[in-house]
């Protein structure tokens, strides 16, 4: 069969794929850590389990709403107004198979080929890959360690140009931690004022993994923008459930509307049962949430000073999420026991999981380069034997 010329266009998810290398070589008894995996290591809450079994037992084992059960996507809705002040009617709300599917939706629905989507990097892979596959333009905007991995205004102006469609904003980000301030979101969307053609689309599934700050978004500090952001979020993250796939979104009523018809001839709706198990989540107690917080913390302070105290690799204290990026540029050109020479951070990522038996997500798949992305959504102890391994083999280049 001749496949799709469209599939040129993307390439197989990286930290998917390493993912997956790690597991095979500790499936053949190679102790490996794998810290390439951005999901929890925490347990669902029982009281979210339970909700799912209550549905099973009570038979909502049928096909629901395109756009998701009511009963979820009320919960959705009080989530976004009393969380976010954002006021969405219940069909402006779509519940999707996780929030790589509300994002694929939104694009294929809106990107005609020519269009321009502009992507701060470090980015989160998929991005990328997903404006490609609709024949449109990724602009990328490059934001530097010296700039802790945010996007400045000017940087944000100088790459719009009419025929930008989207700005795609993710804070706190994946990969980097990176969260904007609420006065750094007031004068990005001060540009954004001055250019009503440019859509938002809000990445914010790790809203609640901030240590310390509070969360904003773009539509929260500037109301103006309410009416061409497309809000993305989930219970993935959050509430470790990112096996049960559950991603929704807040937007204007024609884009909602253009997804649901996308959805109805792909996936339909979204699981029943992790719908219900969904309401309970967004409904039900929220005070472990501190805890896990106090957890993440903790080991982002582990992996922080552990990485720092190795020489080559400078580590920035990151403000979110469960990801720290370190700096390797000065491991380039290093060569390795063997006398093979580290010339990029695919090569220093591949050495760490060769030499260290930990595996790490290179920067190039993030679009800033020499870096590396490790996860510490692990336990404690695996996270400083990680550290251990990888200063030990860093020693061992020359």
């Amino acid at each position: 069969m001749e496949l799709s010329y469209r599939l040129k266009f993307i390439k197989p998810s990286p930290t998917l794929t390493l993912s997956q290398k790690a597991d095979e070589l500790k499936q053949s008894g190679i102790d490996i850590i794998n810290l390439t995996t951005g999901e929890p290591d925490f347990s669902t809450p029982l009281w979210i389990c339970e909700a799912a079994d209550r549905a099973m037992k009570n038979k909502q084992n049928k096909y629901t709403a395109v756009a998701g059960t009511v009963d979820l996507r009320r919960a959705i809705q009080s989530k976004f107004k009393n969380q976010n002040n954002l006021n969405y009617e219940l069909d402006q709300i779509i519940v999707s198979t996780g929030g790589k599917q509300v994002l694929f939706n939104a694009l294929m629905a809106s990107l005609n080929p020519g269009d321009e989507v502009i992507i701060p990097a470090p980015y989160w892979v998929s991005y990328v890959d997903m404006v490609n596959l609709f024949e449109a333009k990724p602009v990328i905007i490059e934001c530097r360690k010296d700039q802790h991995f945010k996007m400045t205004p000017k940087q944000l102006e100088d790459a719009i140009t009419p025929k930008t469609k989207w700005l795609v904003f993710n804070s706190p980000s994946n990969p980097t931690g990176a969260v904007y301030s609420k006065q750094e979101l007031k004068s990005i969307a001060d540009i954004l004022v001055k250019h009503p053609h440019v859509h938002i689309l809000s990445d914010d599934i790790y809203e609640h993994l901030i240590y310390g700050e509070a969360f904003f978004n773009l539509p929260m500090v500037e109301n103006s923008l309410f009416e061409r952001t497309l809000t993305v979020n989930g219970v993935s993250k959050t509430y470790a459930m990112t096996g049960w796939r559950i991603g929704f979104a807040g937007g204007p009523r024609s884009l909602i509307k253009a997804m649901c018809t996308l959805q109805s001839q792909s996936t339909t709706n979204a699981c029943s049962i992790a719908q219900a198990a969904a309401v309970e989540a967004l409904n039900g107690p929220q005070e472990f949430l501190e805890d896990w917080r106090t957890a993440y913390k903790k080991r982002r302070d582990l992996m922080v000073n552990g990485l720092n105290a190795i020489p080559g690799i400078s580590c920035l204290t990151p403000a979110g999420a469960f990801y720290v990026y370190p700096d390797c540029k000065e491991l380039i050109g290093k060569k390795t026991p063997e006398g093979r020479a580290l010339e990029d951070d695919s090569a220093i990522a591949d050495y760490f999981l060769q030499n260290a038996r930990v595996a790490v997500v290179p920067g190039v798949a993030f679009g800033l380069s020499p870096h590396v992305r490790l996860s510490y959504a692990a336990d404690e102890s695996l996270l400083q034997e990680a550290c251990q391994r990888i200063e030990a083999s860093v020693k061992k280049l020359r």
